[in-house]
């Protein structure tokens, strides 16, 4: 009996030193605008905040939305111990929104990277549907040095007007999933510009493919939605940034946080949007 609590001690042992486990996210930092800066919620002013949060919880992998080029350079030069995958979705190069895929380049090795469009064309850089906006879903192949575990993460930011768009845009994510992936393990995280009721979200979350890491969360912080409009006093239910995981992921906590900071007497939000981190294990 003994030696085979040993042996079964030693397996267990053995499948805990594969097993690798990640703190990701998902944040739109929201864009660089002159309205912003008129209401005292201008980048300059939100973006040391926005990088403190993100320094703070320090997470291995996370995905950002509504970025410019400029404000990508800005994070960089405040987060320099990341790397990131990301072009603008206008060009496919610095012109127009980002939705970059942030990684700590001490412990990931970049396998491949790519990008496509949510639209018909999506080899390219076009507007998809009934879409207000071209939208662009970045993506990386990482394998973590420590236990050379490999993963797939991808980082999107659905249409706010077309619905015609997301219903699209989905089915086109969850294929090209399938193709890119592999079968591999997937993290996919974004502003989905709809909440938990919304059938796009059921879209994914009935696919087989992925989980809503919130409803398998074994720990949840959730003080509130994910979006604030700058308003610390809106209070909601609604989650529109989602981290969807495979299946084969275990998540441990899930949390939206709702940090604030003040300035000239007021309280300000980093963000238009509360960024959401999740542990998990695979």
């Amino acid at each position: 009996m003994r030696r085979i609590t040993l042996v079964l001690m030693s397996v267990f042992t053995a499948i805990c030193a594969m097993s690798t486990d990640l703190l990701v996210g998902t944040y739109n930092i929201r864009c660089d605008v002159t309205s912003d800066r008129e209401s005292g919620n201008g980048w300059q002013q939100r973006c040391p905040q926005v990088c403190a949060l993100v320094g703070y919880e320090s997470p291995d992998v996370w995905g950002a939305q509504e970025v410019f080029y400029h404000q990508l350079q800005d994070i960089i030069k405040l987060l320099p111990e990341y790397g990131y995958v990301g072009v603008g979705r206008d060009d496919g190069d610095q012109r127009g929104e980002c939705s970059p895929v942030f990684y700590r380049r001490d412990r990931f090795e970049v396998v491949d990277s790519g990008h496509f469009w949510l639209s018909d064309t999506p080899w390219k850089p076009s507007l998809g549907w009934d879409g207000a906006c071209v939208r662009i879903c970045s993506w990386v192949h990482l394998r973590h040095l420590a236990d050379q575990n490999d993963f797939f993460y991808f980082n999107l930011h659905l249409d706010h007007v077309g619905e015609v768009a997301r219903r699209n845009a989905a089915t086109l994510v969850l294929s090209r999933i399938g193709e890119i992936a592999q079968g591999g393990t997937v993290i996919l995280t974004g502003d989905f510009n709809v909440d938990q009721h919304d059938e796009v979200y059921q879209q994914f979350a009935t696919s087989g493919l992925l989980n809503d890491s919130y409803e398998v969360a074994q720990r949840r912080l959730e003080p509130n939605g994910t979006f604030n409009n700058y308003d610390f006093g809106q209070v909601s239910k609604s989650r529109i940034d989602h981290v969807f995981v495979s299946p084969n992921v275990s998540v441990e906590r899930y949390g939206i946080l709702t940090n604030i900071y003040w300035s000239d007497g007021q309280i300000r939000m980093p963000s238009d949007h509360y960024p959401v981190f999740v542990k998990i294990r695979f």
